[in-house]
């Protein structure tokens, strides 16, 4: 009988391992990476808005600016040759548009090795996940080759 309550103790720690460490590891990776994502794909509608800047020589450009919570206004922008860039912690740099470009190309460089760090990450838990699942059924199925035997 207490062969029995081990094995079940056993299993209860593996499985809240599971639950309480690592599918809250994975969702927290996961969240990171999504970010990161959106963070590149900012970067990457910014780079194309500037091309197209660029492309056709616009020397100043009426457009909609997203407030927040997808309230629109509009507003024109006098010069374009200079522009406000996000660089994180709430710091904006003044590039031209050159600048711009290049600092966004070596910004989406530096995002990409983060999103791909986050994927490694995420493959070693669920790996760790599923090491915890055969662990599992380790037990069990040697729990169930004890009754038989019995």
């Amino acid at each position: 009988m207490s062969k029995e309550s081990d094995i079940s103790k056993k299993i209860e720690q593996y499985e809240k391992f599971l639950h309480d460490k690592l599918e809250v590891d994975l969702k927290q990776t996961w969240d990171l990476r999504e970010k990161i994502y959106e963070e590149i794909s900012d970067y990457i509608k910014l780079k194309n808005h500037i091309e197209l800047i660029k492309s056709n020589n616009l020397k100043e450009l009426k457009t909609m600016v997203d407030l927040g919570s997808n309230f629109y206004c509009q507003a024109k922008i006098p010069d374009t040759s200079y522009i406000y860039v996000n660089i994180g912690f709430g710091f904006h740099v003044q590039f031209t548009l050159d600048e711009a470009i290049e600092f966004i190309n070596k910004k989406e460089i530096s995002l990409q090795k983060k999103s791909n760090q986050y994927t490694q990450d995420i493959a070693k838990i669920n790996a760790h996940i599923k090491v915890v699942y055969e662990a599992i059924s380790e037990i069990l199925n040697l729990q169930k080759g004890e009754e038989a035997n019995k």
